[in-house]
């Protein structure tokens, strides 16, 4: 066998696995959306109101008007569920411009699985944070 041929051979399977890959986190990414549309569907069947969004700049000390509405799904205001049923990471870089013009957030690709690589006890799977979000209530 040529080297050539060995080399084709490899860029193959490495295709392959990119592929694969990108198919399961697509995958993954439809079941999250899946799952904040229900989220958004039980709080406004269980009355829970949604509120002006706030983005935070350096670590939360700072807020920043969004134009959006929706519940946040970390007491620390890091993540949020808009009620277009998109799913907002809410941290932005600090502004003098933001603090009068307010921001713009993009919605984000939610995860299946949040905080991974964070401090123990702050990773979980969406599917909990938000139940858990949907239990607290109006009372978050």
């Amino acid at each position: 066998m040529g080297e050539g041929s060995w080399r084709e051979q490899r860029r193959d399977v490495v295709r392959a696995q990119a592929e694969a890959l990108a198919r399961k986190q697509a995958a993954e990414t439809e079941r999250a959306k899946a799952l904040v549309a229900e989220f958004v569907a039980a709080m406004t069947a269980a009355g829970v109101p949604a509120h002006p969004l706030r983005a935070r700049a350096a670590e939360g000390a700072v807020r920043y008007k969004t134009g959006l509405r929706g519940w946040y799904v970390r007491r620390n205001g890091a993540m949020a569920v808009g009620e277009d049923g998109a799913f907002y990471l809410m941290d932005v870089p600090r502004s003098p411009r933001s603090r009068l013009l307010g921001v713009r957030i993009a919605p984000s690709d939610p995860p299946l699985h949040v905080g991974v690589g964070a401090r123990d006890g702050e990773s979980m799977p969406l599917e909990r944070l938000l139940r858990q979000r949907l239990e607290a209530g109006p009372d978050f």
